[in-house]
């Protein structure tokens, strides 16, 4: 009888010792699971989650880490995050324009970009021969040189009371110059841009979680109405973007 209590208990042991080499190694599941600490569970799945939350798409094609920061700074002041939502750089606004100004659009490839110019009027809109990278590339120096001159910083450093000034005094474009192009015309352009950002497609690079969209109640790339065009009553339809219509 004892004899073969003894065999019994170095079964069980011998099934604990290797249960712990599986449970460290690559097996674990079922029973096994639940001997691992609740914590640890938990550190690993958040660790996972975060791992997996990485976007790619947010790097740089075109701007320096500089003139990033600059653009992050600028529209951060024309669309701030309130009590209502997130605001540019939570929007990713400054990738949006990024990418925008790294492809054919940045070169106004689809643009008449020869001479002769003109003075323009008011009522014929931008007629400039730089393309919009170079106003950009422009716009964003002045926007430093500017705050240097008055503030002893680069833009990104002022307090946000600081740079709705100077942005104001590129609004108005009477008090300090570019060459090449006027204040109001970057000033024009980078407005431009941060509302595109906030509100196109989330495909672009801004929009993020198609919080833009959240935050006007606007419902996207729908294919069909015919549930609720009839119904008198708004109807507050989760947004779609294009890339939903994919499937999977």
């Amino acid at each position: 009888m004892s004899d073969k209590n003894e065999s019994v208990d170095h079964s069980r042991r011998k099934f604990i010792k290797n249960s712990g080499i599986a449970v460290g190694g690559v097996v674990v599941g079922g029973a096994l699971g639940s001997l691992i600490p609740h914590k640890q569970k938990t550190e690993q799945q958040q660790a996972s989650t975060a791992k997996k939350q990485v976007n790619y798409n947010d790097a740089l094609m075109f701007f320096t880490l500089d003139q990033f920061k600059t653009t992050e700074a600028a529209t951060e002041r024309i669309f701030p995050k309130d009590e209502l939502g997130p605001g540019a750089k939570e929007l990713g606004v400054p990738y949006y324009i990024d990418h925008q100004l790294a492809g054919p659009w940045g070169l106004n490839a689809k643009d008449y970009m020869r001479g002769p110019a003109y003075t323009a009027e008011a009522t014929q809109g931008n007629q400039l021969l730089m393309d919009r990278r170079e106003i950009f590339t422009l716009g964003l120096k002045g926007l430093d040189d500017y705050s240097n001159k008055k503030y002893d910083k680069n833009f990104a450093q002022l307090s946000d009371d600081q740079q709705d000034d100077v942005l104001e005094v590129f609004d108005a474009a009477k008090e300090f110059k570019l060459t090449g192009a006027t204040t109001k015309q970057f000033f024009q352009l980078l407005r431009s841009m941060t509302i595109e950002g906030a509100y196109a497609d989330p495909l672009y690079g801004g929009n993020k979680n198609k919080a833009g969209w959240k935050m006007r109640d606007f419902p996207g790339s729908q294919t069909g109405y015919t549930e609720t065009i009839m119904k008198k009553e708004f109807v507050k339809i989760e947004p779609k973007s294009l890339r939903e219509h994919m499937g999977g």
